[in-house]
């Protein structure tokens, strides 16, 4: 969170767009947390030795782990999304754990928002669906809660292979939660963002159609990674070649089909994860991590701050003019810029070509196709270079 003096708008809607960010990211906040087998330095909680086992299918894991203090929003929340930034070398992996406590004190059991690695060569990245046991259920990425809550913690596990010496080691970890209205506020009046477009490159996830089938088979399927890639390419952070080498020789822009297996969740079945895409970012780009926004004031002090956002939307049939889709469910795209009149500027992957990519959409269009259904939901990826911009309501 930043200091600074709050947006007025952002501060009209508080009261009943409620989203309160808390992550762990430097070495003072990690230690913060309690650990058992991790230790805590440059910024980074690192496996120090296995305290507990864990097995994947056949395979014993020794395991570590840190655990956040409990924080309190400050509001009843309904709905947590975790998200986090580590690394996993050799056979190993990190393993992140939510659980709640509600106003009379009963607590939640611990559970697992997502089992994740860098890389596939070794167990399957996957959350896992359900384990709606008590307080809360787990929805893909996001954990919503029967009753709203009072406060949370997160867990992560570090775990590498049983006998290996590999050292997974976590840089940040945070949640955002909410409580949220699914009515769609008044249209915001544009701010400081007005006027100023990012050079975002532009990706088509169209022309991928058909790729991979075990990692969604492109086309309509990879519209978060393209997004995510979109973004990395505008800091300059894509993979180094040798990353992808393993993508066809003839796929174009084979660093989207290498972010969409690397984002690729195999409970879920698709590369949509939120918190798996800005995982996959965050070492590449230096800082990565999934909030909500209560408004396009709050996105355009971001393009401000040259930082493009990926904003998740849902939209019917001529409810989104010029989109190049007609409807969604659900659809990635970035946040690039803003007329001078407020109208938003955004790279769609969804365009059947490069060239179509970049749109214009209606302002007052934009908010209810994002704000009701995703709850304003983005993912904030940047490089150092690119500090947050400064006064925000406690959701960054």
């Amino acid at each position: 969170m930043s200091p600074g003096t709050p947006d007025a708008s952002a501060a009209s809607v508080t009261s009943e767009r409620r989203i309160a960010y808390q992550q762990w990211d430097s070495t003072t906040q990690l230690k913060r947390g309690r650990t058992s087998g991790v230790t805590i330095s440059n910024g980074r909680a690192s496996f120090s030795s296995g305290t507990t086992r864990l097995t994947v299918g056949s395979v014993r894991y020794d395991a570590a782990t840190w655990e956040s203090p409990w924080e309190t929003p400050g509001f009843g929340f309904t709905q947590l999304i975790a998200s986090w930034s580590a690394t996993t070398p050799g056979d190993s992996f990190v393993e992140v754990r939510v659980r709640g406590r509600d106003s009379a004190g009963k607590l939640s059991s611990w559970d697992v928002m997502g089992r994740w690695a860098a890389g596939d060569a070794h167990i399957k990245r996957t959350t896992i669906s359900g384990q709606g046991d008590d307080l809360g259920k787990v929805d893909v990425d996001t954990w919503k809660t029967v009753r709203a809550l009072k406060s949370w913690q997160v867990r992560v596990v570090l775990a590498r292979r049983a006998g290996t010496t590999a050292r997974p080691s976590l840089d940040t970890v945070g949640a955002v939660t909410s409580a949220l209205p699914t009515t769609t506020p008044k249209v915001s009046e544009p701010g400081s963002g007005a006027g100023i477009v990012l050079d975002v490159p532009r990706y088509s996830q169209m022309i991928h159609k058909g790729h991979y089938p075990q990692w969604g088979n492109g086309g309509e399927a990879w519209c978060s990674p393209t997004s995510t890639s979109m973004v990395l390419a505008y800091y300059r952070r894509l993979p180094k070649a040798s990353a992808y080498a393993w993508v066809g020789s003839k796929h174009t822009d084979p660093w989207v089909d290498h972010a969409a297996r690397m984002t690729y969740d195999h409970d879920y079945d698709g590369t949509g994860n939120w918190p798996f895409n800005t995982a996959y970012a965050a070492p590449l780009a230096g800082k990565a991590f999934v909030t909500r926004l209560r408004s396009l004031r709050e996105a355009e002090r971001f393009i401000k701050a040259g930082i493009p956002l990926v904003a998740s939307v849902t939209f019917g049939r001529g409810e989104l003019d010029g989109a190049p889709i007609s409807s969604t469910n659900g659809h990635l795209m970035v946040i690039a810029g803003f007329t001078r009149s407020g109208d938003v500027v955004v790279n769609d992957p969804a365009s059947s070509t490069r060239s179509g990519v970049r749109r214009t959409y209606d302002r007052a269009q934009f908010e209810r196709a994002w704000l009701p259904t995703s709850g304003g939901l983005v993912y904030v990826i940047r490089d150092a270079k690119h500090p947050l911009p400064s006064g925000g309501l406690g959701n960054w």
